[in-house]
């Protein structure tokens, strides 16, 4: 056995002297007389005593030992679900993005820092897919729409789900021509995607682009994404329209 490994006993140097004390008072007899009988049996006593605060003190210890594991085992508990309920708080739970709340935030917290671009975009025909092949099959659609965005934006793009069918993309620091290129990929790659529907027809999506400058609010990136997105609708569908630029605020 590797001694190493053994635990390293805190009472060891108390033990060893409760060890040479033993050993000294069983090979001591009483003494003939009163005083060393008295003293002899003091010893015994003043032994058994302290060997059983050893093993009380010891039983303390391990009960300590155990307790700060399970507080530990608790406290890292606590955290997990700390971290579970701030995922659920933020994200859509049927596709894994940001939901309206968390892309809000986003957004506005872009805006203290950086000029951004939003996009929102809509699936065209959405409630016909719910009609005709029911949820489960629009939920599938829904998912399928997120891999296309997710293999199409930029490392630094948030993607989030704002509605049933209606989702905004966040590009931090893009320019309105980068944008709307990146919403003409995400629009392409969700008209070539296979959703495998039931009577084999093609899922295709509108996009309304807009770009503010730092200082802006979401409300108003939002609204003016939002009008583009229905003049794409209004345009005939799967189509990328850019909103009017909003100009850069003064400097401060």
């Amino acid at each position: 056995m590797n001694a190493q490994a053994l635990p390293t006993d805190i009472f060891e140097a108390e033990t060893r002297a409760l060890e040479v004390a033993r050993a000294a008072h069983d090979s001591a007899s009483a003494a003939g007389d009163a005083a060393g009988a008295r003293s002899h049996q003091a010893l015994g006593e003043l032994l058994s005593a302290y060997e059983r605060l050893l093993r009380e003190t010891r039983r303390l210890v391990r009960r300590s030992d155990r307790t700060e594991r399970e507080m530990s085992q608790l406290n890292q508990r606590l955290q997990d679900l700390a971290t579970e309920l701030e995922y659920r708080a933020t994200h859509d739970p049927l596709t894994a993005v940001l939901n309206r709340a968390a892309i809000i935030e986003r957004v506005n917290g872009c805006f203290e820092r950086q000029d951004l671009s939003l996009v929102v975009l809509d699936i065209d025909h959405f409630k016909r897919i719910n009609d005709s092949f029911g949820h489960p099959v629009g939920d599938t659609v829904i998912v399928g729409v997120v891999h296309c965005l997710k293999n199409v934006v930029p490392e630094s793009a948030h993607v989030g789900r704002v509605g049933g069918e209606e989702f905004t993309v966040l590009l931090p620091g893009q320019g309105p021509e980068e944008a709307v290129a990146v919403a003409d990929a995400m629009r392409r790659c969700i008209e070539s995607h296979d959703f495998a529907l039931p009577d084999g027809s093609d899922i295709t999506a509108s996009f309304g682009v807009s770009w503010a400058a730092r200082g802006g609010r979401f409300d108003d990136a939002y609204n003016l994404a939002d009008e583009a997105l229905y003049a794409a609708k209004r345009g005939g569908r799967n189509r990328v329209e850019l909103a009017a630029i909003q100009q850069a605020m003064p400097a401060s």
